[in-house]
């Protein structure tokens, strides 16, 4: 062939591999408000930086080719606010994005790209499963699945992220679990197989957004870090996200600049902690209060609600926040509230983003249901990665602390430095139970309150400062000129920002 020809077959072809699915497929998405894989990359990247891996794939099978454009797996690289990513998007127009030989080289290419030259890398998730029959039969399984010894290896050498944009079966479930952080679009379904392999294997009808809808998984499983209800907000998201991290392990994260008027509320920030000791708030006032205006950003908001976790801004330079939130029960950590700030410590650890811990709690939630879900394994689960952190740890305590969460929530030698408002006081267990424990008195009984008032007199923030067990007593407005003093003091400088990543290899997901 002549080479105009040989340069016409290539812009054929392209054309071909660009149109996906085909016009009656992409209409259908269009229709429905859902983007196609290629207009999320285009979302996501930014303008004319995305370049493509794997445009002329296809199935193995010659006799599948014309019908399975990139394999129904689109991959490449790109720039996220100037910053070079890695992208697996799945192209549900083509066989469902379905796992098969082709399309499992090109992941497993970008895979190593990410990790090898230190870039974040993004999951856009919509799958059917394995291909079928591709993958059926001793031969199936033999020659593509297990042959990447590697494929679910994570050691947090940069971030991954995923989003759940549609029926997630098989392999995008698996990123979703892999990820550092996962966002669903509401009407996305995340499961192991489909409803109907389910409801086949049950003998009865499985309903598919029981089996594993938003609302599972923001509330109860706890995999969804954030729910959205649309792809553009998904996006959005990561791209916010990964603005908090650095690009790899080896670096630290960005810094931006200050946020107009941030502090500002600080002035009016004892407003938001009620005098009375049982009164319950909302802790994310406070935290909001401190942190650089606008730079608030919360991970797993609907699931363990006694605990909160969040990326922020402090001074431009991110910060990890965990704290008691006693709006739910109390701010008593049960078992959930246990995994999801594990996995809130993992991730700042591995990405060296300094930890600040807001304490408001009279201990852990105990009862039958607690030890049924695992409390004791919880708790030290909590307590052994706290002590492998090599981030900076910072802790204020701002009213209550009593019993193992004390230590848990930085108390003692587990954080850098603990500080406390002049609201706070610390003991081994709720001083109305103390009383009944040690005295075997009841409320309302005789000689009750004169204990009462004893227990509480020891219970004062003074005389932990005494014996130096707290580094200051600092009045509540300025809290946040202390964090970023403090910052400063426990910055990693012999790394440069860079930590140990004793946690890099903990389990994502629990």
């Amino acid at each position: 062939m002549a080479h105009d020809d040989l340069l016409k077959d290539l812009e054929r072809r392209r054309a071909k591999a660009l149109a996906m699915g085909g016009p009656d497929k992409l209409a259908k998405r269009r229709a429905a408000g859902v983007l196609n894989a290629r207009e999320r990359l285009a979302y996501l990247f930014d303008k004319e930086s995305f370049i493509e891996s794997g445009l002329f794939g296809t199935s193995v099978y010659p006799e599948a080719g014309d019908k399975s454009p990139g394999d129904g797996k689109l991959t490449g690289f790109g720039k996220i606010h100037g910053r070079e990513a890695a992208c697996v998007a799945n192209d549900f127009t083509v066989m469902g994005a379905s796992s098969a030989a082709t399309n499992m080289k090109k992941i497993g290419h970008i895979k190593r790209t990410a990790v090898s030259r230190g870039m974040p890398l993004v999951f856009l998730g919509e799958s059917s499963g394995a291909r079928l029959p591709d993958n059926m039969g001793a031969r199936g399984m033999g020659s593509l699945l297990g042959l990447d010894p590697h494929q679910y290896l994570r050691q947090r050498e940069s971030p991954w992220v995923s989003a759940a944009l549609g029926l997630c079966y098989g392999s995008s479930t698996w990123y979703c679990c892999l990820a550092d952080f996962n966002v669903m679009r509401k009407g996305a379904i995340v499961a192991v197989s489909s409803s109907l392999l389910a409801s086949l294997a049950m003998n009865d009808t499985v309903d598919a957004e029981e089996l594993g809808g938003w609302r599972v998984h923001a509330d109860v499983t706890g995999m969804a870090d954030m729910v959205v209800d649309t792809d553009e907000e998904a996006l959005d998201a990561i791209k916010t996200f990964l603005s908090y991290l650095p690009s790899h392990q080896n670096e630290a994260p960005p810094v931006v600049p200050v946020s107009a008027g941030s502090g500002d509320a600080q002035k009016d920030i004892l407003k938001l902690l009620p005098e009375s000791r049982t009164q319950v708030y909302d802790v994310r006032k406070i935290l909001r209060a401190t942190v650089d205006n606008d730079s608030y950003f919360e991970l797993k908001a609907r699931f363990g609600k006694a605990g909160v976790t969040a990326l922020a801004r402090l001074g431009g330079k991110t910060v990890g926040l965990i704290a008691n939130n006693p709006l739910y029960k109390g701010g008593a950590l049960d078992a959930d509230a246990c995994d999801k700030i594990i996995s809130f410590i993992v991730l700042c650890d591995s990405y060296n983003i300094p930890i600040v811990m807001f304490v408001d709690t009279p201990g852990f939630a105990i009862g039958v249901e607690a030890e049924r879900k695992r409390a004791p394994g919880k708790i030290m689960n909590f307590m052994n990665a706290l002590s492998l952190v090599t981030v900076p740890k910072l802790t204020v305590l701002l009213r209550k602390s009593y019993g193992q969460a004390y230590i848990n929530m930085g108390g003692g030698r587990n954080s850098d430095e603990f500080v406390a408002w002049p609201t706070a006081e610390v003991s081994f267990m709720d001083p109305n139970y103390a009383v009944t424990v040690v005295h075997g008195l009841k409320p309302g009984e005789p000689g009750f309150d004169d204990k009462l008032g004893k227990m509480q007199k020891d219970n004062s923030v003074y005389d932990i400062a005494a014996i130096y067990a707290v580094q200051d007593v600092i009045r509540p407005e300025q809290t946040r000129d202390y964090l970023l003093r403090m910052l400063d003091v426990h910055q990693l400088r012999a790394t440069k920002g860079v930590g140990r990543h004793l946690l890099s290899s903990w389990p994502t997901s629990f």
